[in-house]
């Protein structure tokens, strides 16, 4: 039996067109600052975070990785849905082709995850309320109709970022498929490689969260 203590880990996806402000919103989370666009640089790749927190009385590890929103990048991003128990879409309210292509991110999720992985929709940059291009209550309705949750943020001002990511945990929380301790020959066969074991020692297409050593990409089995 797990020890009351365990340290749940959850492993979320960033994804998303690019300068939609999904490294922004990582690392207004992550790190409680914000990096002015004009200073900012496309994510090459994927970048890595963790965080640490407690969700309904749970002790919660999240890894965060965010992908680049460039079609160059996408073979190389696709392999890291792997093993995502959740998966934030983030589209620029002030920039409508960035919402019309969550349907094409969403064909992706459609490939690469089982449907149980929680996924929440990210409507960032409302600071730029006077430039919106995207009604709140269409982004909701998108959102209902993809059975997805939805917030609406601003990386710049914070506003909603911690929300996003709570609610995101609590969902996954509330879908014990997604993070309950398999046992045996259990662990073979489910839908997306989504089980982890409850005490972290592993979690297919991630890393080792507990190691004290340096991660690297090659510590993903992807």
């Amino acid at each position: 039996m797990a020890a009351t203590n365990s340290i749940i880990n959850c492993k979320l996806l960033l994804i998303g067109n690019s300068s939609v402000g999904k490294s922004s919103l990582l690392m207004r989370f992550s790190d409680e600052q914000w990096l002015p666009e004009d200073e900012a640089s496309a994510t090459i790749g994927v970048d890595f975070r963790v965080h640490k927190m407690e969700v309904k009385g749970k002790k919660v590890k999240l890894s965060i990785w965010d992908t680049a929103g460039q079609e160059r990048f996408r073979t190389i991003t696709s392999s890291y849905y792997r093993g995502a128990q959740g998966v934030i879409l983030v589209y620029d309210v002030s920039n409508r082709e960035t919402f019309e292509a969550l349907p094409r991110w969403y064909s992706e999720l459609d490939t690469y995850v089982s449907e149980s992985v929680v996924k929440i929709i990210v409507g960032n940059k409302v600071d730029k309320e006077f430039s919106r291009q995207v009604p709140t209550s269409e982004g909701e309705a998108f959102a209902r109709r993809m059975n997805s949750l939805f917030i609406e943020t601003s990386a710049k001002t914070a506003v909603g970022v911690s929300e996003a990511f709570k609610e995101v945990a609590e969902k996954i929380l509330d879908t014990p498929e997604l993070w309950a301790p398999v046992t045996g020959q259990s662990a073979g066969g489910s839908a997306g490689g989504n089980r982890t074991r409850a005490n972290g020692d592993f979690m297919p297409g991630s890393i080792n969260l507990n190691s004290n050593e340096p991660q690297s990409q090659e510590g993903c089995a992807c």
